[in-house]
């Protein structure tokens, strides 16, 4: 079996400003590491050779940095400069780069967690799952819903604003928070629409009442979303 990462590197970086008036967000660093460092590091760890990583924002430094990454070889970057394309449209701009693939693995690169891969992985596959979403019990604005019978997804909520979508019917539901972290079967990938901007949370619940979207809960693990300034300069303190 093939399987190809995907690090999501190609946004604006905006809520981590001023660390990104001058360079992506991917290229902050954390611990003497960038946090494309960090996530590159995750995918060697679960044994991916070949990543795809997607740029927008400051592409010609993230170029550089990835031509002369140790990696580089198993490196392929998706260049996103015209337009940012958010995570569906990345993932279905960059279908060249994973057509021969048999599992995408996604890793936002601005998560840090010492969750075991390997482990989702093996996870996802035991399953039979379309997409399998890493999630935990944390307090967040928005959740996704998950059947507590079967464990597959079948809503979103906000628990802020009061919104909620409902994709399948259930007795009771667990709210789960996102990690920024999923798999999918290519096969399911290039059902995506061919649109300029779309996001994955929206594809994941359009297809969820005939597709098999589960979640994997990894509660047990590290996990800290560096994306915001306040939450960064904290874990620095």
């Amino acid at each position: 079996m093939k399987i190809t990462g995907f690090i999501f590197a190609a946004g604006l970086g905006t809520r981590l400003y001023p660390l990104t008036a001058s360079k992506p967000k991917a290229l902050v660093r954390y611990n003497n590491k960038t946090l494309l460092d960090n996530a590159l590091e995750k995918m060697s760890e679960a044994g991916v050779t070949d990543v795809i990583v997607n740029v927008h924002h400051f592409p010609d430094m993230m170029v550089e940095a990835l031509r002369h990454h140790p990696n580089a070889a198993h490196i392929h970057i998706s260049d996103e400069r015209a337009y940012l394309r958010d995570t569906a449209g990345g993932i279905k701009f960059a279908e060249h780069l994973w057509q021969n693939s048999d599992l995408l693995l996604f890793y936002n690169v601005d998560i840090l967690s010492d969750i075991n891969l390997n482990t989702l992985i093996e996870s996802h596959i035991k399953s039979r799952a379309d997409a399998t979403l890493a999630v935990r019990h944390r307090q967040t604005q928005r959740y996704f819903l998950f059947d507590q019978n079967s464990g597959r997804l079948c809503g979103w909520r906000n628990v802020k604003t009061g919104e909620e979508i409902v994709t399948g019917t259930f007795e009771d539901a667990n709210e789960l928070a996102f990690s920024g972290i999923h798999v999918m079967n290519t096969a399911f990938a290039r059902e995506i629409p061919s649109v300029e901007k779309s996001s994955v949370t929206k594809f994941y619940l359009e297809q969820s009442p005939n597709r098999i979207i589960k979640a994997f809960v990894h509660d047990n693990d590290s996990w800290c979303d560096v994306g915001k300034y306040d939450q960064f300069r904290n874990l620095l303190s």
